[in-house]
């Protein structure tokens, strides 16, 4: 055990009264923060997470489950806070993630745990507050699609696009933008799916890895969550549960004056921009941080684009592109 995890049970013995407390590590995939199971000697159990505070910001964390906590959502609740060493104890939430339960394919299971996490997020949009949260505005935008280009076509492939095709993909770029702009801006939590929320018997489901959260579209974690980068369903289930959302999300006042059509539209658009962002990160997480198990993912992202780009005229080039990176993915 090194000084600092030797600071750290130090740290989380004093904070829950309780000398002998053991720590185990998790299973960690979040930069730089590490996370604990502490076991008291009565069975209670907790958890600790590790942010240094020279890598990790741990404000974002505190903030946004403090809103999330106060909307009577499902979240870790802050038992106690080192701001010095970066030092939280956190509640215990368990380990029964979506993404194995969703695997096995039972449609009824997965149909309940999908019901939850929607009612979840209506919550999220019409209780959470939003003031003082960053912005998800043009500039953010832009930058995540710009991690296509920069990391995926051209560290990855290996492809140097013309001006003429950097200008084509721009376009795209501006389109996606100003859907994302026009429409009502709400919590957002940036990472609402499988691997992210947990089944909970008390109050179904228990969200996590919520730090990053922003103020911005409304279809953003709708597609997050039903467009998952690692596990698929078909079209037409997707689109009954957009549908059955927009009709939620009217009746709670989250939208208003919006169509069925328009608001497919979007939720197309908005995956175009999340899935362009997520096939980028996926590849600078392999060539920037050697996290290679990502890489397996990106195909169904692809497959995610060009199948929605295929729907809309305006979008066929980005169309055209992809089946050429896809293409070119499969040659490596």
């Amino acid at each position: 055990m090194n000084l600092r995890e030797n600071l750290l049970i130090d740290w989380v013995r004093n904070a829950c009264n309780n000398p002998h407390a053991t720590l185990r590590a998790m299973q960690n995939d979040a930069s730089f923060r590490r996370y604990f199971r502490v076991f008291l000697s009565d069975n209670t159990t907790f958890i600790a997470m590790d942010a240094p505070p020279d890598k990790e910001n741990s404000k974002p964390f505190v903030n946004v489950a403090q809103r999330l906590f106060k909307a009577g959502l499902n979240v870790p609740e802050i038992k106690a806070i080192d701001w010095e060493n970066g030092f939280l104890l956190l509640t215990d939430l368990g380990d029964d993630l979506y993404l194995p339960i969703l695997k096995e394919n039972d449609r009824i299971k997965i149909d309940r745990l999908y019901c939850d996490a929607l009612a979840a997020l209506a919550t999220m949009q019409t209780c959470v507050e939003t003031d003082q949260l960053p912005l998800y505005d043009e500039k953010l935008l832009r930058f995540e699609m710009s991690l296509l280009p920069d990391w995926f076509i051209t560290k990855h492939l290996g492809i140097i696009l013309t001006d003429k095709e950097q200008k084509e993909l721009d376009s795209c770029f501006d389109l996606l933008i100003k859907n994302a702009l026009e429409q009502p801006q709400v919590f957002v939590h940036r990472d609402y799916h499988s691997r992210n929320l947990l089944i909970h018997s008390r109050h179904n489901p228990a969200i996590l890895d919520f730090q990053d959260a922003v103020k911005g579209a409304v279809t953003y974690d709708l597609v997050s969550l039903l467009k998952d980068a690692y596990i698929s369903f078909p079209k037409e289930w997707i689109d009954e549960k957009v549908v059955g959302y927009h009709q939620l999300a009217t009746q709670m006042g989250i939208i208003s004056n919006v169509s069925e059509k328009e608001f497919l539209k979007w939720f197309d658009w908005m995956g175009l921009q999340r899935h362009i962002k997520v096939v980028g990160i996926f590849a600078r997480l392999y060539h920037r941080d050697g996290k290679a198990g990502y890489l397996k993912d990106i195909p169904l992202v692809l497959k995610y684009i060009i199948e929605t780009a295929d729907l809309y005229p305006e979008m066929h080039g980005l169309k055209e592109f992809m089946k050429r990176f896809e293409s070119d993915l499969k040659t490596r």
